[in-house]
């Protein structure tokens, strides 16, 4: 009887102890509670004591936990409908207020921080035109949002926003028709523009060519009529030098020259009095 007794007042010590100690994790962050109430917040991790049955733990997620918006439809500025899935990155860093406000549930934390940064979002769109929401802007857009929801979440849920990014951005089927027209018309008036801008240049290109061309066969033409010029004159030069040193000798050299040009074809006739001065260096008569 007394073993069983004892047993039993072990067995109950052991229950007792088990509830009087819990662990609070590096990914957690904790509350303690008494009767509902919360008497220490944002317990460090590591091991802590309570009363059993009388406090009571309530733990959350530490981690860096994302939200994953439906796709919802938004107006530009000029009125262009387009359809945003987003996400967004978020923390506890309040865990009292989170607590308190939100109860401490994800489920619940998520609900708000969805409905605010859907209304972020419309006001944002709503400042933009399409371009500008689906250029560069769109970083700078999401900053903003995130900027912006920091203002108050850390004060009404108790939570950080890190990041918000849209994923896709796609236009309603029945406008993106209209929008995939406009964009073409424009591509192709920016082609014609590119193409009328290619030939103005080719024409100024090719004028230019045409024109150093004919510089340069003017100057070409020069040159050459120059030293033609500067040719005739030196042989002329030559000629007369060589005449005036011995005149009988450049005679005989020109009839030479001459014969052989007249007679270089061997069915060539000449018709002509063998008497005639031009065969007097043939005939010998006339040789001093």
């Amino acid at each position: 009887m007394k073993s069983t007794f004892a047993g039993l007042v072990l067995f109950i010590l052991v229950v007792v102890a088990s509830d009087s100690v819990f662990v609070v994790k590096e990914t957690e962050r904790a509350l303690l509670l008494r009767f509902g109430q919360v008497v220490q917040e944002d317990l460090q991790p590591g091991l802590h004591f309570k009363l059993p049955y009388v406090n009571t733990v309530r733990k959350f997620d530490a981690r860096v936990l994302t939200l994953t918006a439906e796709a919802q439809r938004y107006l530009t500025l000029e009125q262009k409908a387009l359809v945003v899935d987003s996400y967004a990155k978020w923390r506890v860093v309040d865990v009292m207020k989170y607590y308190t406000n939100v109860t401490g549930e994800e489920s619940r934390a998520n609900n708000l921080l969805s409905q605010r940064i859907n209304d972020g979002l419309r006001n944002k769109f709503g400042e933009r035109d399409l371009q500008e929401v689906v250029s560069g802007q769109r970083d700078l857009l999401m900053e903003e949002l995130t900027r912006e929801l920091n203002l108050t979440v850390a004060e009404d849920l108790g939570i950080e926003v890190i990041d918000v990014r849209v994923k896709q951005i796609e236009l309603p089927l029945d406008v993106r028709s209209s929008v995939y027209e406009r964009m073409t018309s424009e591509r192709q008036r920016e082609a014609q523009q590119l193409r009328s801008r290619g030939n103005e240049l080719a024409i100024g290109i090719e004028a230019d060519a045409d024109r150093q061309e004919a510089v340069l066969l003017v100057e070409a033409y020069r040159d050459a009529e120059r030293i033609r010029g500067e040719g005739d004159a030196t042989a002329a030069a030559t000629y007369a030098e060589a005449f005036s040193k011995n005149e009988e000798f450049y005679a005989f050299t020109r009839s030479i020259n001459s014969y052989q040009e007249s007679f270089s074809n061997k069915g060539d006739i000449l018709l002509i009095d063998p008497d005639n001065e031009y065969f007097k260096y043939l005939n010998g008569s006339e040789v001093q």
